[in-house]
């Protein structure tokens, strides 16, 4: 048993890693990339709006911002394996109850429960049993954790696509549901062992006096950056939700859309391994202010792209690889930026406004499509909101820290 004179644990196991990281591809593709795919036939089948249909979405994402404090605190009192087990075994009945659900009340109750599944299976409660096990060390983890999930796009859209072809939206979801099944559960009860985590270390002294998140925020930073993720994320998962609809309105052939929508998840992992090289030479600020300043270039590519599908592939790329940057930026930024006193408390003001408004994204996505009529308005929307990522992120970058 470790004591407090013991060495750190070793890095994670690949084993242990992997075993996470399979889940994740699961877990990612089948709560959240599928989604988009079996909007459209599920709402011409029931007969409703887009923007109804994506009131769904933003459901499950707002319930999944509420219950992540409660998960996270499971997690840290030792409950990993039952937290993500059970939220394995949830999601294969959620995705097996949407498959069977005719009518609105079913389709309400069947999205909480797949936002509180993802709140109990995707990188948050996976970075958690990971920080829980490998403590100090636990950085090379969650990195190798982001590399798997960012290949759930590449496998599941196409798979969820050649399902819907073959048996139609509600024998894919039956698929989904078994695959969810057959796979997250038994790896989470394999893999998630909490009787192998050593004992909690005693806290740094000073960090439960609670003056570091006071400090924080009064910078001007916390304030730029807390702008800039919230926007960042609210934008990109709007986008998300609606990027195949969007793809196929500007004339593309689902198999042209698939198979662009399949490179994100390689270019996510190829940012982050470009920036875990850059590491020792750039700075978080450096990197994200690049990356924010890519981001309307991006968008502004994808609006006047039309059908051709070399600038498509390379907007995928491009798209998919700022994202995976991001998602280490945003990790990194607190203790960079910040201070590396209370991450958690910290992380989790900057969490708070990110969720609710991500939560609201697909559905005002869907409201502003039907109030202009096209996806050309989402666009230029999307494309203002990131450059109000950039400056917002850049003044943050430049901010001095105040006592």
């Amino acid at each position: 048993m470790a004591t407090a004179a013991s060495p750190l644990p070793a890095p994670p196991h690949h084993g242990f890693v992997t075993g996470l990281g399979v889940a994740q591809i699961v877990a990612w593709g089948t709560l959240l990339y599928a989604f988009p795919l079996l909007a459209g036939p599920m709402a011409a089948e029931l007969g409703w709006s887009k923007a109804e249909t994506y009131l769904l979405a933003s459901l499950s994402l707002a319930v999944s911002g509420l219950a992540a404090v409660p998960v996270g605190t499971a997690i840290d009192r030792g409950h990993g394996r039952a937290v993500m087990a059970g939220g394995s075994a949830l999601a294969a009945l959620m995705l097996w109850g949407w498959g069977q659900a005719t009518e609105t009340w079913q389709l309400v109750l069947v999205f909480v429960g797949i936002g509180l599944a993802q709140a109990m299976t995707l990188y948050e409660p996976g970075f958690a049993v990971i920080a829980r096990r490998f403590g100090a060390r636990a950085r090379q983890g969650i990195t190798a954790l982001t590399l798997w999930g960012g290949f759930a796009s590449t496998v599941f859209i196409p798979v969820t696509q050649a399902m819907l072809d073959r048996v139609g939206w509600r024998g894919t979801l039956e698929g989904l549901a078994l695959a969810t099944l057959v796979l997250c559960l038994p790896l989470h009860l394999l893999v998630v062992r909490p009787d192998l985590d050593p004992p909690p270390e005693p806290p740094a002294p000073g960090a439960g006096d609670g003056r570091a998140l006071p400090w924080a925020l009064r910078q001007p930073a916390f304030w730029g950056l807390a702008l800039a993720f919230t926007v960042y994320y609210a934008t990109f998962t709007g986008l998300t939700y609606h990027l195949y609809p969007l793809l196929a309105e500007r004339g593309l052939e689902s198999a042209a859309i698939v198979g662009a929508l399949a490179l994100v998840g390689p270019a996510q992992v190829a940012g982050r391994v470009a920036v875990a090289a850059l590491a020792a030479r750039a700075s978080i600020r450096a990197v994200g202010v690049a990356s924010t300043l890519v981001l309307p270039l991006v968008l502004t590519a994808l609006l006047l792209l039309g059908n051709n599908l070399v600038l498509l592939a390379a907007f995928a790329l491009a798209y998919g690889a700022v994202n995976g940057i991001m998602t280490i930026v945003r990790g990194a930024a607190v203790p960079e930026m910040l201070t590396r006193q209370a991450y958690g408390a910290i992380n989790g003001a900057l969490t708070l406004p990110t969720a609710v408004v991500r939560a609201l994204a697909p559905m005002l996505a869907a409201l502003l499509w039907e109030a202009s009529g096209s996806y050309d308005g989402v666009l230029a929307a999307c494309i203002a909101a990131m450059a109000v990522v950039a400056a917002s992120f850049w003044l943050a970058a430049r901010a001095s820290p105040r006592p």
